[in-house]
């Protein structure tokens, strides 16, 4: 599909020099002399390596064509992470190195939406939230309050996070997976 310049926004995925971007960042640009462009900042997902472009307004950009499925995470393996397709009951393997830090909110039977480009997976879309047990943090202070300053813990996928000091060891806690902050006390 191929969109012009001016309809491009952060987080499209283009094909650009034989190769799959996604835009970080579109800025309309008027300078004084001249005419108006588009300049863009890219990620390869192949080769994770940065990439800048102008655009004219008129120009053509290929954007690519995804599919997205419902997967369901199973479990891992060493740095194998394994999905099942919630249609197809499909299982295949993604790697660690593909996943990054989205690993840490990972935990058996939580639903993600998968984008496939060309039958190969692309990109991993998270829930805004999930709930994860604290295994690891320091005493309750009688004194704590709410005001307080926030204590690190260790939550049971290994990710380290700051929660408020009234907190204890194994309660759950509801985390956004935009950022890594405690949301609140999951019910």
């Amino acid at each position: 599909m191929k969109l012009k310049a001016v309809q491009l926004r952060k987080g499209n995925i283009i094909e650009f020099n034989n190769d799959l971007y996604v835009l970080t960042d579109v800025m309309h640009v008027t300078p004084g002399k001249g005419p108006a462009f588009f300049q863009t900042k890219m990620k390869s997902l192949t080769t994770g390596s940065n990439a800048e472009k102008r655009f004219r307004p008129e120009e053509a950009v290929i954007k690519a064509d995804l599919e997205t499925r419902k997967m369901e995470f199973l479990y891992n393996d060493d740095d194998a992470y394994y999905f099942m397709d919630s249609k197809t009951y499909e299982q295949f393997p993604l790697y660690a190195e593909f996943i990054g830090d989205d690993v840490y909110y990972l935990l058996p039977n939580i639903k993600v939406d998968v984008s496939f480009y060309q039958g190969k997976a692309i990109g991993l879309e998270l829930p805004l939230s999930v709930d994860l047990k604290v295994t690891q943090t320091d005493p309750n202070l009688k004194t704590a309050t709410v005001s307080s300053s926030y204590k690190p813990a260790t939550l049971e996928t290994g990710l380290k996070v700051q929660i408020p000091p009234f907190m204890e060891e194994g309660e759950t806690i509801r985390i956004d997976t935009r950022d890594g902050k405690y949301l609140e006390r999951a019910k």
